[in-house]
């Protein structure tokens, strides 16, 4: 609880789906010493475009955000790339405004998030290291292309489900990325939110010399650049490393 006299901490609330690596959440925001109150919506976390089509319905994001009303967060975001980007653009933008409108705040996406944050970067050549099946990593290919980034090159791990994601080790984690970078791509983008990600981002990024965009990572930097609270923080990557325009993002 906040001391008496303290100024309250700007307030980010999260949509995240069943659970596998919510705990980088409360990681960062003891971090930032920022509020990001997470609640679930629960469906099968099968990787396959009908379950995500089913976990991403407007009746499950409006649950979410009545469950945030209480914590009264400043910005709503979905915590969840392939429950986002499976709608297609147009129907990404459609959920993240109907979520805006159930929360009575900004709301966005994580697949809006990866967009912005390259945007933030002035990266529009990217490689792609997916953990999910092809089919589901190429629809994350195409709302990439649907909003001008190149992928020059994509890997997926071929893993079905979000629980089989978050536990995979750090280790795992290196593999994923050293396998899927390319020399062409000015950032490596790694796209779901069940895997543990927020404690390798600066290890990651120095292997590969290159910004490294993971999606709890850039979740939390979409939720704070709606509340234009993004701060300059060393150990969360590049992203985190400067001052960012909101203009055009």
């Amino acid at each position: 609880m906040l001391s008496e006299g303290r100024p309250l901490a700007p307030t980010v609330g999260f949509i995240y789906p069943d659970h596998a690596a919510e705990s980088d959440y409360p990681l960062v925001a003891r971090q930032l010493d920022m509020n990001f109150p997470v609640v679930h919506i629960y469906g099968t976390d099968l990787h396959a475009v009908p379950e995500l089509l089913d976990l991403g319905s407007p009746e499950k994001l409006a649950e979410g955000a009545r469950l945030l009303r209480p914590h009264e967060p400043g910005a709503v975001v979905w915590a969840c790339t392939s429950g986002s980007f499976v709608y297609g653009p147009r129907g990404a933008a459609e959920q993240v405004a109907g979520l805006s409108e159930c929360s009575g705040t900004p709301a966005s996406s994580t697949s809006f998030a990866f967009v912005n944050a390259a945007a933030a970067l002035g990266v529009s050549r990217v490689a792609v290291a997916a953990s999910y099946p092809r089919d589901i990593a190429e629809l994350f290919v195409a709302f990439l292309a649907a909003h001008d980034i190149e992928v020059v090159s994509m890997g997926e791990a071929g893993i079905d489900t979000a629980a089989e994601v978050g536990r995979l080790t750090s280790d795992q984690v290196d593999g994923l990325a050293d396998a899927n970078d390319h020399s062409d791509a000015e950032a490596l983008l790694i796209p779901d939110t069940a895997m543990h990600t927020i404690a390798h981002v600066e290890r990651l990024e120095s292997r590969l010399g290159k910004a490294v965009l993971t999606a709890n990572q850039v979740t939390v930097w979409e939720g704070l650049r709606l509340i234009k609270e993004v701060p300059d923080f060393p150990g969360l990557g590049r992203l985190f490393r400067r001052r960012h325009d909101d203009a055009g993002t």
